[in-house]
């Protein structure tokens, strides 16, 4: 019965119709196209039903010949299936259709309006919402600019920015188009680790030029950081901040990986590479090993570049660590201007999974604890501080700069405006809209002016919302913001303050004997020095539990 009906019955019957059509023909001797064709396509299952039955690599195959590849291809396309047909509009896998379709509409200049009142879950746990005020502001649109660094070379960043896109893990048109949308709506792109390509040149658009641990772009013979090629890249008036990268939110602890399917010659000679070879980055940086190098390394950046700001990009793990480098600073070390912190649940094209789903902190308590740690040292009027991760809307932008962001980077939002489905196969070099791959014929279908004009859109709509959330909070600039204007949902009954849930840290307070607040400071701030990235106890007596995630 498994030949007549069950699990072999296409090769059964494949190989009966090409037995009974090739008879036919030698019977007739007429020659049919209809049972030409029927014959071809029998055939071909019929040889097809004949190798899986044999064929020892797959057991699926073997046991249902050709219907057990059926189970392959519905299985290769099940993302887009429950993307376009099944997933639920709120569902954040990683980015809902809601969040999206509000990129899309924004990046189109078309209305992002909801009808019919809110979908969200309001007395779910951790909901989250911004207090607004009876005497709101009318802001006009703008793009709330903050001052990065000191001097003659000092920046003017905009409060939403381009996080790291590296030419090579995104396509020649769409960094062109990101740069180039960049320079239409006056706000900065971070080059990735990838370095200034031809391509963030032609855009025009003011640059982040990243300094990663493979050095990229400006490295010798033997990995190592090359000073006259950095100057030279450093000092073009495009690049307005340096910033060196320490850890990735992604995939902290790993270095960087560009499959050798997308190293070609130009990213090759971009990066200083060998093509069709793998290009992986160390996990460390080879010109510091303390906190103290680190400091004069970026010091060192900041004169070869003119005195331009320099500022580190890193996700938390140990707190010891972002203390001492804070500690070092108070000491007497040259000062960062900035302090990226990036979130766990940073986006990449490539990273292990276990990297991905289980290392690192998550961007809010991450930016908590970089901003009381600067606050407690004395440091957070002069040091900045960026958050990047999972953000897309004016809500996200507004929460993060009251938690202590002076401004924000996105990355998966702005590809969502270039035109990118989450199609999730970056790594491949597939990607089915030609955003993230190196092959021309697929990256072809960009239109760079277009695309550009997205990027700017999607900018500007989006400030021009967080400029209309603040103002109904009776802000005139989120730099205003505070912890005191988030609420968050505990339970159902129970509500607090973001100001109430988290440790809070006074201005000096380090430098006094008043109580610290946040338990990671109270016990590593006199445990730790900038000789070393370690703490001197690796079993200190805490004064508490730590809290936060980091």
């Amino acid at each position: 019965m498994n030949w007549l009906f069950g699990r072999y019955c296409v090769v059964f019957y494949a190989t009966l119709a090409t037995l009974a059509g090739t008879a036919w023909l030698f019977i007739d001797g007429v020659f049919d196209p209809w049972l030409m064709g029927g014959l071809v396509l029998s055939s071909l299952l019929m040889f097809l039903g004949i190798q899986d039955y044999f064929q020892k690599g797959s057991a699926v195959r073997a046991n249902f010949p050709v219907l057990g590849r059926l189970r392959y291809f519905f299985e290769s396309i099940r993302p887009e299936l429950r993307q376009y047909f099944w997933e639920d509009d709120d569902a954040e896998l990683p980015y809902s259709r809601n969040q999206r379709a509000m990129v899309y509409q924004r990046a189109k200049s078309e209305f992002s309006i909801r009808a019919f009142g809110s979908i969200e879950a309001m007395y779910k746990e951790d909901f989250s919402w911004l207090n607004h005020s009876l005497a709101p502001l009318d802001n006009e649109a703008e793009d709330f600019r903050t001052w990065v660094g000191i001097g003659d070379q000092r920046y003017a960043i905009s409060l939403l920015n381009i996080s790291g896109t590296s030419f090579g893990a995104l396509s020649p048109p769409a960094i062109e188009a990101l740069n180039l949308g960049a320079a239409q709506g006056q706000f900065a792109h971070n080059t990735g680790e990838g370095s200034v390509s031809p391509y963030h040149v032609k855009g025009g658009g003011d640059l982040i030029l990243q300094v990663s641990t493979g050095y990229f772009g400006f490295r010798d013979a033997n990995g190592r950081l090359d000073r006259t090629l950095f100057e030279q890249k450093a000092t073009q008036p495009q690049v307005k901040m340096i910033e060196i990268k320490l850890s990735q939110g992604a995939k902290p602890g790993h270095g960087g990986l560009l499959p050798a399917a997308k190293v070609t010659a130009e990213i090759a000679q971009t990066r200083g590479i060998d093509e069709g070879v793998d290009c992986a980055s160390p996990p460390s940086h080879a010109e510091f090993k303390t906190p103290q190098e680190l400091l004069r390394f970026a010091d060192e950046l900041r004169v070869i570049s003119g005195g331009k700001p320099v500022g580190i990009k890193l996700c938390i793990g140990h707190p010891w660590e972002v203390i001492a480098i804070v500690k070092s600073m108070t000491e007497g070390e040259p000062l960062l201007d900035f302090i990226s912190v990036d979130g766990a649940e940073g986006g990449t094209g490539a990273a292990p999974t276990e990297f991905s789903d289980h290392l690192g902190s998550p961007l809010t308590d991450a930016l908590v604890f970089v901003d009381n740690t600067l606050r407690g040292a004395g440091l957070r009027s002069r040091i900045k501080i960026a958050a990047s991760g999972k953000m897309v809307s004016a809500f996200d932008i507004v929460k993060h700069c009251a938690l202590g962001a002076d401004w924000v980077n996105m990355a998966r939002p702005f590809m969502f405006a270039l035109g990118c489905i989450q199609a999730r196969n970056c790594a491949s070099g597939f990607c089915p809209t030609g955003i993230a791959t190196m092959d021309p014929t697929r990256y072809r279908v960009l239109d760079i002016e277009t695309k550009a004009s997205r990027v700017r859109n999607f900018h500007r709509n989006t400030l021009k919302a967080v400029g209309e959330l603040v103002g109904a909070a009776g802000i005139a600039h989120p730099v205003d913001l505070n912890r005191r204007h988030i609420v968050r949902r505990l339970s159902g009954s129970e509500i607090l303050l973001a100001d109430q849930i988290y440790p809070k840290v006074l201005d000096n307070q380090l430098f006094t004997d008043e109580p610290i607040a946040d338990p990671r400071l109270a016990v590593y701030w006199h445990r730790v020095s900038g000789r070393s990235f370690a703490a001197d106890d690796p079993q200190p007596e805490a004064s508490g539990p730590q809290t936060g995630g980091t």
